[in-house]
């Protein structure tokens, strides 16, 4: 396979308009992680490429911590690293992508350079933090709300995604969203996958008993409508109240702690990203 030619990260980069550690809300990660790869994964190429690839260690029911590690630190990465940091991570998340491409007996075709695959899932991301921000904390104003969109760019362009792919404003990702949500769909294969990613099968015993049924609450109610059909789950009035007090319990808890530990785990994990790079370790 052809690697991609990338365009070099600039050496210099404009002043954010945001800190963006104002938005970023730890217990947002542990509420909303398995919702969002679901609506990641609803995106049948992207599903597939998933469930089928065959680089082990990036399997969350294999390697559950691993996988946890790679993806925050991506994250963290993306949202709070250097160019330099960007950079090389993109380098090493590539060499595993490599790898990850349909066959010629696969169900579905995909990709992982795919740029359009990897615009859904930083859409995704975009998405889901800031539905978890504005149900722990309330909306943002307007121009918040439009330098955190164009700063979250970065989740989609850290990777393949070119600058001018990403919507160019808030009503264009919208329109964006609700076309390409529409298009999601879960087959029987890709739902088995979500099934027991829901149910904590990559975890001890004790844990799923422990905390299978709080996640999968918090996965119903923080999928949107469709996919939540796509599933077969009800969600309940009652339910969603009980939700709505959880996460504004959680966010005014958030609200009056300092900054790093708001910004935890991903401050943690880009340190530790900086720190294997630094001794020439494996970064994926």
């Amino acid at each position: 396979m052809t690697r991609p030619r990338h365009e070099p990260f600039e050496s210099t980069a404009p002043a954010p308009e945001i800190d963006v550690r104002r938005y970023l809300d730890g217990a947002a990660g542990f509420f909303g992680a398995a919702a969002n790869v679901i609506m990641q994964l609803s995106n049948p190429p992207v599903g597939y490429g998933v469930v089928e690839s065959p680089v082990e260690s990036g399997n969350v029911m294999v390697h559950p911590i691993k996988r946890l590690r790679t993806t925050l630190t991506y994250l963290a990465v993306a949202l709070l690293g250097t160019e330099a940091d960007r950079a090389a991570y993109r380098q090493a998340v590539d060499s595993v992508h490599k790898y990850v491409r349909s066959r010629a007996g696969s169900t579905v075709k995909y990709n992982a350079f795919d740029p359009r695959l990897q615009l859904w899932v930083a859409a995704c991301l975009y998405w889901g933090a800031r539905d978890l921000y504005e149900r722990m904390h309330g909306p943002m104003d307007d121009d918040a709300a439009d330098a955190f969109y164009r700063y979250a760019a970065r989740l989609g362009t850290t990777l393949q995604v070119r600058p001018d792919m990403w919507p160019a404003d808030r009503i264009a990702f919208d329109r964006y969203w609700d076309e390409n949500l529409a298009k999601t769909r879960i087959d029987p294969t890709i739902k088995a996958y979500f099934e027991d990613l829901i149910d904590l099968k990559m975890l001890p015993r004790p844990f799923q008993l422990a905390f299978g049924g709080l996640h999968r609450f918090l996965v119903t109610g923080l999928l949107p409508p469709h996919l939540r059909d796509e599933m077969g789950m009800t969600w309940t009035p009652r339910q969603d109240q009980a939700l709505a007090r959880m996460l504004r319990l959680a966010g005014a808890a958030e609200s009056v702690v300092p900054a790093a530990l708001r910004s935890f785990p991903l401050n943690v994990y880009l340190t530790d990203m900086r720190l294997r790079r630094r001794l020439g370790l494996r970064l994926v």
